[in-house]
């Protein structure tokens, strides 16, 4: 079995009621008026380019990952989704978008690690602690916002930038928070019973008339980062880098030859082994984070199988 034989990478499905189509990164997004229907693509991107390889199951494990913890966190916060009727596939509600990502940091790694080192100690208007290791754990969680592109590169962006830009209000940035802060802690303790530490994540959320709703995905290896929660302490006094559940190694593997989304830097192809590790990797996550046994959905025509639940969900 071949990766392209067995991923979908575009879509163009003609469900019934639909009005537009929206392709992003990841997802490609059928808009039917009062609701819209999310379809997780096994596209993967890294550094806000997709990449030229597909990763088998990508999103049936996304699609499948947002929906557990979709379910699990409605106490929290009312979100979008009403139904999964695909592996691949969720429908609910339409929201109007807030342009802002709610990034949430409780160690310092990635993106916030990279400007640490560089001698940075502020980002998105937080300052971080001095003495800090890679990988160490925050006093307290950080909230370090991005601004949601369209097209190319998310940006940074500080709470006082979105206040005096007019992206949202000071009181629906105090319910943003409230939000962010309540889901990273459940997340939290969801990944602490599956011997996981949630490192950082992010939220996205939009509007329904003037309550705000929980939107997207949340907590998949594509918006998270995990460690190994057994030995974390030991890697770190010894400085041994902590292993991660998450997509940070391929771009770990982008960087190592030479790309980072940079201008004039040519993207390079993953070999087929590589694109079948990331998909072992995406498993793996899923199978330690639900405590479930990942059914792998059938992949001979994956376009077929998507028309064929979501006509029969839509006709009821």
């Amino acid at each position: 079995m071949t990766v392209d034989s067995c991923t979908i990478r575009n879509t163009s499905f003609d469900f019934t009621g639909v009005q537009n189509v929206y392709h992003g990164k990841v997802r490609d997004v059928y808009d039917l008026g009062h609701s819209l229907l999310m379809v997780a693509s096994d596209r993967i991107s890294a550094f806000d380019h997709i990449l030229p390889k597909s990763i088998p199951y990508k999103g049936q494990v996304l699609n499948q990952i947002a929906y557990h913890f979709l379910q699990a966190t409605r106490d929290i916060v009312p979100n979008w989704l009403e139904a999964s009727p695909d592996p691949n596939v969720s429908i609910g509600v339409k929201a109007a978008s807030i342009k802002i990502e709610m990034v949430i940091r409780g160690y310092l790694s990635g993106h916030a690690w990279r400007t640490y080192k560089s001698g940075g100690r502020v980002l998105c208007g937080v300052t971080m602690p001095e003495g800090m290791l890679e990988n160490g754990k925050f006093p307290t969680p950080i909230i370090t916002p991005t601004t949601k592109a369209s097209e190319g590169h998310d940006m940074d962006i500080s709470v006082a930038e979105i206040i005096s830009q007019g992206i949202v209000s000071q009181a629906d940035w105090d319910v943003l928070e409230k939000y962010t802060r309540a889901l990273f802690a459940r997340g939290t303790e969801m990944a602490a019973e599956r011997g996981l530490i949630l490192v950082d994540t992010k939220y996205e959320f939009g509007m329904v008339s003037d309550d705000i709703i929980l939107i997207d995905e949340i907590h998949t290896p594509d918006s998270s980062r995990y460690f190994h929660a057994d030995g974390y302490e030991k890697r770190q006094e010894e400085g041994i880098a902590q292993p991660q559940l998450s997509k940070e190694f391929v771009r770990e593997w982008l960087i190592a030859h030479g790309f980072q989304g940079l201008e004039g830097q040519e993207m390079p192809v993953m070999p087929d082994d590589f694109v079948w590790e990331i998909s072992n990797r995406y498993i793996q996550l899923y199978e330690i984070i639900t405590g479930q046994s990942f059914v792998k959905a059938d992949v001979a025509n994956i376009e077929k199988r998507i028309l064929d639940n979501v006509q029969a969900y839509l006709s009821k």
